[in-house]
């Protein structure tokens, strides 16, 4: 499909020149996101890190290293249009907390767009919903009391929505304590891409 016969193109125009919390965020907007009408699979993450900002390419940094890892996919296939929808909570580098790590995923963004976006993505059959800001926009009251309890509880949400943690380096370490993880849901997760995608 050429862009100028796809549907979802004036709508990915709009996103990528928005500017809607622009006086929130310190390194300026530049939305992030891949969206296709025909991907089966949707990954629905956070906000752009400081690397995908200055690239411009969604998970092109050792998080999306790991998070390829997972799928069982390579570059190629991850960034395939499609096969995956890539649409975070937030299109933007959010900036980082007091604490050291990014903030959130600015509220504006999915208020504003994902109502316009998501009913265009109509092929969708998985939404990983990775990291916890994905799992309260997705799963909203069915999530568990924590990100543990909701990833461990994977097979309540399927076969359309599959909850991960976010693959930052953090996860190292929770992956070490929930040695559950890599012995049952990454073999479901790439069993599933593969059924998907082939």
């Amino acid at each position: 499909m050429t862009e100028m016969n796809d549907p979802l193109a004036p709508l990915l125009t709009e996103i990528r020149a928005c500017r809607i919390c622009e006086a929130y965020i310190p390194l300026g907007p530049r939305p992030v996101l891949i969206a296709d009408a025909d991907a089966p699979i949707l990954i629905a993450g956070q906000a752009p890190g400081t690397k995908v900002h200055e690239s411009g390419i969604p998970w092109d940094d050792p998080s999306g290293d790991r998070l390829r890892d997972w799928l069982g996919v390579d570059k190629d296939t991850f960034y395939n249009p499609k096969n995956f929808a890539i649409v975070p909570q937030g299109f933007c580098y959010p900036g980082k907390q007091k604490s050291g790590g990014d903030a959130p995923p600015r509220p504006e963004c999915a208020k504003t767009w994902h109502p316009r976006l998501i009913p265009e993505l109509k092929n969708i059959k998985l939404t990983l919903a990775v990291g916890q800001y994905a799992h309260k926009y997705y799963l909203s009251s069915r999530r568990k009391k924590n990100l543990t309890e909701t990833v461990a509880s994977f097979r309540d949400f399927t076969p359309d929505i599959l909850p991960l943690p976010h693959p930052s380096w953090r996860v190292q370490g929770w992956m070490k304590k929930n040695k559950w993880f890599e012995m049952d849901i990454i073999p479901h997760l790439q069993q599933r891409v593969r059924e998907l995608i082939g």
